[in-house]
């Protein structure tokens, strides 16, 4: 049974969702796309904390630190719990506007079908709201017809400003998605997608960037070189190796042989895998890439999207290369990615000694990155800026003053548990530091990139080195500030640069304390 739930935000505005008696507020508010921040979905974080004014109610699980006995007698809910016997009226603490612009469910009318090869279909959709639409190059979305009671994960092949979105889809037999494009799909027919998702995406290009594609894991590396054409200002060589099974399996080479001309310094070369090719290029990706013109000993960012075994044979190869990649991205697929399990987020250690590796899991998709490091604790912060420069991409041109104002509340409590090079109060500056971090993560609505970031769990790797009266950067306190005023400019490249500032003495403000812990460990031992 469906009861009605009205949510009252700060703003005056109320919005009703349909929630049904075994569904959580949050997963019916979602449904919804109306986007009540969350960090843990468990009860455990207190991040989704509203107050019920009527209605009976199931309050659910969840621990004290999250939800007191005191708050829950006064009405108090953790609406990732609560599922409701009756009507309900919510008031949830933040704007309408807050809530409004997440990840969402769009319509879309399909207006081409092109069979690029015997392997591979390409499809076009114009979406109804390209307005509500903003997605990094790199990103996905569930796809589904109506009707169908479960989706599949494609990735965009269009850059984030085309109109009209492009997806490429490797045809399997026995496959749901790619019967249906075989067998009954047609221009005009109605598809529902939702997201963008996932944390595989082009990064500012600051160094030389190689570009991995197997089959049809060229659709994102796509989507990156259409946003590459876009950076006036773009001054470093791109490169691409693309490989597949068999000859028919590569696709769109006509477009790809048009970045020659619309990249300042990109070339490409393809490699087929079937010994009985006459392809100029036989084998595996690996067996033809340079470390100097390809990698630029180490000096390289890589981005690759394949199949597993294309994922994991590279992944060997750059760790035993000398000099790994500084930056290694990764996305790995199967057929049949889709179903709607949440995803796991992961820190790994298992690459090449001195670096380490965040990976990201769901059914059928797995996004990692691997970043040089001295201390495992670097990987976590490296894979932070990363994904608050993504996520500042998405929401630096529709940020308000009242955005702004509470940015800087957030800011401000943070510093002042920093005295000079000192920090005054430990736990407290890293609960208001983290306040601060994910708030551009909440703002930009987008489950899979808050999702992403708070499994980065940098609270629980900074509590475990920072100390009452410990040392930290003194230039962290004004950089905080430094990017709210980049972000009120609209000055995303300012913003990156402070950014990445900030992340420099965020780790050397790590560094430092793991230092006197383990001096202290050895004085201790002696």
């Amino acid at each position: 049974m469906a009861h009605e739930i009205a949510l009252a935000f700060e703003d005056g505005i109320t919005r009703f969702v349909e929630c049904e008696e075994d569904q959580t507020i949050i997963d019916a508010s979602y449904k919804a796309r109306i986007n009540i921040p969350f960090d843990c979905r468990d009860g455990a974080c207190g991040t989704c904390k509203a107050f019920a004014e009527s209605g009976d109610y199931d309050e659910g699980e969840y621990i004290d630190d999250a939800l007191t006995d005191e708050e829950a007698d006064e009405g108090y809910i953790l609406c990732c719990q609560t599922k409701p016997f009756t009507n309900m009226v919510i008031q949830v603490p933040i704007t309408s506007d807050q809530a409004k612009t997440g990840a969402s469910t769009l319509i879309g009318n399909i207006t081409e079908l092109d069979r690029l090869s015997e392997s591979t279909v390409k499809f076009s959709v114009k979406i109804k709201e390209r307005d509500q639409l903003n997605y990094l190059p790199g990103q996905y979305m569930n796809i589904s017809v109506p009707g169908w009671d479960d989706h599949r994960s494609y990735s965009f092949s269009s850059g984030p400003s085309e109109d009209i979105v492009t997806f490429l889809v490797k045809l399997t037999r026995g496959g749901l998605m790619s019967e249906y494009l075989t067998d009954t799909a047609k221009v005009g027919d109605e598809l529902n997608l939702t997201g963008p998702m996932g944390s595989f995406f082009l990064r500012e290009p600051l160094d030389p960037i190689l570009l991995l594609a197997g089959g049809t894991g060229l659709a994102p590396i796509m989507a990156i070189l259409e946003k590459l054409t876009e950076d006036e200002l773009l001054d470093v060589p791109v490169r691409l190796i693309y490989g597949a099974t068999f000859d028919h399996d590569l696709v769109e080479l006509e477009k790809l042989d048009s970045y020659r001309d619309r990249l300042p310094d990109f070339d490409y070369f393809t490699v087929v895998s079937d010994p009985e090719s006459n392809h100029e290029r036989k084998g595996y990706v690996t067996d033809h890439m340079d470390s100097k013109e390809h990698l630029h000993d180490g000096n390289a960012d890589v981005y690759l999207c394949g199949p597993p075994p294309m994922v994991e044979a590279v992944r060997k190869f750059l760790n035993d290369q000398p000099t790994p990649p500084e930056n290694f991205y990764f996305e790995k697929f199967n057929s049949a990615a889709g179903s709607n399990k949440e995803s796991v987020v992961e820190v790994e250690t298992k690459s090449a000694p001195g670096y380490a590796e965040v990976s990201v899991s769901a059914p059928g998709v797995q996004t990692g990155q691997v970043h040089r490091t001295q201390q495992d604790s670097r990987a976590v912060f490296e894979a932070r800026m990363a994904l608050e420069f993504g996520v500042a991409s998405l929401v630096h041109e529709t940020l308000d003053s009242d955005d702004l104002k509470k940015f800087r509340g957030l800011a401000e409590k943070a510093n002042s548990f920093i005295e000079g090079d000192k920090l005054t109060d430990a736990d407290g500056y890293v609960k208001a530091n983290n306040e601060y971090h994910e708030f551009l993560f909440h703002r930009s609505g987008n489950p899979s990139m808050l999702e992403a970031y708070n499994n980065l769990r940098v609270m629980d790797v900074m509590s475990k080195e920072l100390e009452d009266n410990g040392f930290i950067e003194s230039a962290i306190a004004q950089e905080h500030l430094d990017m709210i005023d980049a972000l009120e400019a609209k000055d995303l490249a300012k913003y990156g640069e402070v950014l990445r500032s900030h992340n420099e003495h965020a780790v050397s403000t790590m560094d430092k304390a793991i230092e006197n812990r383990l001096g202290a460990e050895t004085e201790a031992a002696k």
